[in-house]
């Protein structure tokens, strides 16, 4: 008889235990966060600037480059030919431009005489000490010789053009021989590498992938009943699975969508497919642990 009472007591505690376990399981249910997500990163694809052979290209998936870091450089060579082409053209018209200007300076130095002349002409005329003639004559010699310098000037002037058109040609091929060097634009770590070295590529051509990682966003959606609850530069306590459990981080709001649009089909069911939503950002510092794509929960509080 005392083993039958035995056996029910044990029986009891059985069944209360298993009782309690769902007790506390269903109330483990209806803690839900206020939103899911997965984390995301700005990324930059990075594109030739320029035609030509990659002549060198020294970055590989998953390492870490600093800004303005020189990642490679694309074949300059042609370039380098086409400034020299340039260079000697300049220099042709530039020649040519010295004997139009030494010309100039000698008729200047003729009409300065002239003009001296033409004083002293004006000067006797007007004492009665010569003729009209000769007044005539050098005023006459006078204006010839402006006329002279005024159209080597509109001839000098068409050089100029032509020397000021070269040194625009030089700009641009030394812009894109700087293009040709492949300078890292912002900090981060390559994502995915798209060319190799001694591949042709052309102007716009993706180079490779890279974000910077140290902070990643995690963009979650909010219904309209949560709107009241959250506001940009807000810390929210953000949660993503480990080993032992969930792990906590915290997160800033940084972005609150204005417009409200359908629930995203890869994180909802299909009865809530048929809601609108705000997309929210939130800002979360990479321990190390965050990855692209990862999923995570976002809690309003602690």
């Amino acid at each position: 008889m005392l083993l039958k009472e035995i056996k029910i007591m044990k029986t009891n505690q059985l069944i209360l235990g298993l009782a309690t376990l769902v007790l506390i399981s269903c109330n483990t249910d209806e803690e839900k966060a206020d939103a899911y997500g997965n984390f995301e990163a700005v990324e930059t694809t990075v594109s030739a600037e320029n035609n030509g052979k990659l002549m060198q290209f020294d970055v590989e998936e998953g390492e870490v480059v600093k800004t303005n870091q020189t990642i490679g450089y694309i074949d300059t060579i042609p370039l380098h030919l086409q400034k020299e082409l340039i260079l000697s053209s300049q220099n042709v018209i530039k020649s040519k431009s010295r004997g139009v200007l030494s010309q100039i300076n000698i008729l200047k130095t003729q009409l300065k005489t002239a003009e001296l002349n033409q004083k002293r002409i004006e000067k006797l005329f007007q004492e009665g000490a010569t003729t009209q003639q000769k007044l005539d004559d050098v005023n006459g010699k006078v204006d010839v010789i402006k006329e002279q310098i005024h159209s080597i000037e509109i001839q000098n002037s068409s050089v100029l053009s032509e020397l000021k058109n070269t040194s625009i040609q030089i700009d641009v091929i030394n812009d894109k021989i700087s293009k040709s060097i492949i300078k890292n634009p912002i900090e981060g770590t390559v994502l995915v590498k798209y060319v190799e070295p001694k591949e042709v590529v052309n102007f716009g051509k993706p180079l490779y992938k890279i974000a910077n990682l140290k902070k990643l966003r995690l963009r979650v959606y909010l219904s309209e009943n949560q709107l009241s609850s959250i506001k940009i530069g807000q810390k929210v306590n953000v949660k993503v699975d480990a080993q032992d459990g969930m792990k906590s981080l915290e997160g800033t709001v940084t972005w609150i969508s204005a417009e409200a649009e359908f629930t995203p089909r890869v994180i909802q069911t299909k009865e809530e497919r048929v809601n609108l939503v705000y997309a929210v950002i939130v800002d979360v510092v990479n321990d190390g642990s965050l990855k692209i794509g990862m999923p995570a929960e976002m809690w309003l509080s602690k």
